[in-house]
């Protein structure tokens, strides 16, 4: 939660989310963990008043703990990671914030659709208590992108991409305000989809030409309107890019290379990812291998190269949240990645064999000998509710 704060409130164990006012010549504006008085002092000294803390990040400060002898900067990366919470009891927090998300995302449309402004603070905020999330433990807001309702797709693909962003960005060592960015603009890039008739939203069938155009003018629908708000243009452009290729054969502006930018190209990754791997109403997404297969056959020329390897790398083989049919005829759930790329940690639920749910049970395939992955699946395949699952044995929240 953020929270404004003076500076003489500010103590160590906080962390700094935004300079909200200073005097002086001296500009501060990075973020950061205050890990002792000495820290909390240099920042009045450099002339801060008024800051936002995030309370979701709040950490415990040893009483015996040295103070240093100049002065420390706060870091605009965070230099420390706090200890990485459980799956299940970030769950509880995240299953929280997947259900706030898709209602702050049905406010946003809405407004779009009416031409009305909003509260950008809101969402703002939201994404970045996604990045707090993701920082705590990443598994629990991935697996909550693998459980979706066909019917809210609109809702829930933002959000994904918004999840998928914040955590590529981390695995890149991107700065906190970056990341927090790059989120950001993953939860509002399609928000001009709004504006698309149904029946051409919706078809699942190929588009003709015309309807092609029409689906195309939904960035530019967004775009206007992210413009007569206060948004960051530097967001606005990002948002602008996630259909660009480097080829230049993108829309809507046809930018090619590097004009692209590097948010621009991870949005582009991120959202085509959601897309091929989603249920939707009139089909079955994809396996996460296959996606990644179709992203890869789109680099160079199309998508970018590196950073899809690096996107790939930072899911996974095996995404978290995603099933995997196991080699003695047992469906599981990818519940943590480990050293072994090939060997993730599942939570086995389902017998192929005899067609039936199991008693929940945790494997970590990379100290067990006699099990191992025979291959990803796709829970349509055999013909099982995976999103009850999920809520019944895995969810607690």
């Amino acid at each position: 939660m953020l929270k404004k704060i003076t500076i003489k409130d500010l103590k160590p164990g906080m962390f700094v989310h935004q300079i909200l006012e200073q005097k002086g010549q001296l500009s501060v504006k990075s973020q950061g963990r205050v890990t002792s008085q000495a820290i909390a002092d240099a920042l009045k000294k450099k002339g801060v008043l008024t800051l936002v803390i995030d309370t979701d990040k709040a950490f415990s400060v040893s009483s015996d703990e040295p103070e240093p002898n100049k002065e420390a900067p706060v870091s605009k990366k965070v230099a420390e990671k706090a200890p990485k919470a459980s799956l299940e009891s970030e769950l509880t927090r995240a299953t929280k914030l997947h259900v706030q998300g898709k209602r702050i995302q049905k406010q946003l449309l809405n407004s779009v659709k009416k031409a009305q402004p909003f509260d950008s603070s809101i969402p703002k905020e939201f994404s970045a208590k996604l990045v707090s999330s993701v920082d705590r433990n990443p598994d629990a807001l991935l697996c909550l992108t693998k459980i979706r309702e066909k019917d809210d797709y609109l809702l829930e693909h933002s959000l994904n991409v918004a999840i998928l962003l914040a955590n590529f960005g981390r695995h890149l060592g991107m700065s906190e305000s970056e990341v927090q960015d790059l989120s950001y603009s993953g939860f509002l890039h399609d928000l001009g989809k709004i504006q698309i008739p149904d029946e051409i939203l919706h078809k699942p069938g190929r588009l003709t030409d015309d309807e092609m155009d029409i689906m195309k003018g939904h960035v530019k629908h967004g775009v206007d309107y992210l413009n007569e708000t206060d948004l960051d243009k530097t967001l606005i452009r990002t948002i602008s890019e996630h259909h660009e290729r480097l080829d230049g054969l993108g829309y809507p502006m046809g930018t090619k290379g590097e004009n692209i930018s590097r948010e621009g190209r991870m949005l582009a990754i991120a959202d085509m990812y959601d897309a091929l791997t989603a249920d939707r109403v009139y089909k079955s997404g994809m396996s996460s291998q296959k996606a990644f297969s179709i992203l890869l056959s789109d680099a160079p020329s199309r998508l970018d190269l590196p950073l899809v390897q690096q996107f790939i790398k930072c899911m996974g083989i095996y995404p978290v949240g995603s099933l995997v049919l196991l080699s003695n005829e047992r469906l599981a759930m990818v519940i943590e990645q480990t050293d072994s790329p090939l060997a993730p940690k599942v939570k086995v639920f389902y017998s192929v064999r005899n067609a039936h749910f199991l008693e929940p049970k945790d494997i970590d395939l990379a100290s067990e000998k006699n099990v191992k992955v025979s291959k990803a699946a796709i829970a349509s395949d055999y013909k099982i509710d995976v999103n009850a699952f999920f809520e019944r044995s895995v969810s607690i929240g």
